[in-house]
């Protein structure tokens, strides 16, 4: 095959990278990720020297806990409440918010329901 695509053994065309995200197809970003009881889920769609984008689903009580990066984020809920905390102050987020967390800030993500993010972080 001779495109800029990669593709796996049964030929359908991988995402960036090599991971099982469809390229040149459409998908649904909520159902990519299912919830598992007592833990927080992520699958990376893209990562590459330009950043990342990865897909979260949170049980009911889930976190992750007080960090920082290096470089500004985006979340965007897709699904449920959650809660965004950046530099001691909380956010509460709902299906179809957004908060930008920025570089080099301390924050945190708590799910106060079942929910679903899309985090973008780009270098």
């Amino acid at each position: 095959m001779n495109n800029k695509f990669q593709y796996d053994k049964s030929g359908s065309p991988l995402g960036a990278r090599g991971n099982t995200f469809p390229i040149a197809e459409k998908f649904s970003m909520t159902d990519k990720v299912q919830y598992a009881e007592g833990s927080v889920v992520s699958k990376i769609i893209i990562r590459n020297e330009r950043g990342n984008v990865t897909l979260f689903a949170f049980d009911k009580g889930e976190f992750l806990s007080e960090h920082t990066a290096p470089f500004d984020a985006i979340v965007q809920v897709l699904d449920g409440k959650g809660e965004v905390v950046i530099d001691g102050k909380v956010f509460e987020l709902n299906v179809g918010e957004s908060i930008i967390m920025p570089a080099n800030v301390r924050h945190a993500v708590v799910a106060v329901e079942q929910f679903k993010m899309l985090l973008t972080m780009i270098k």
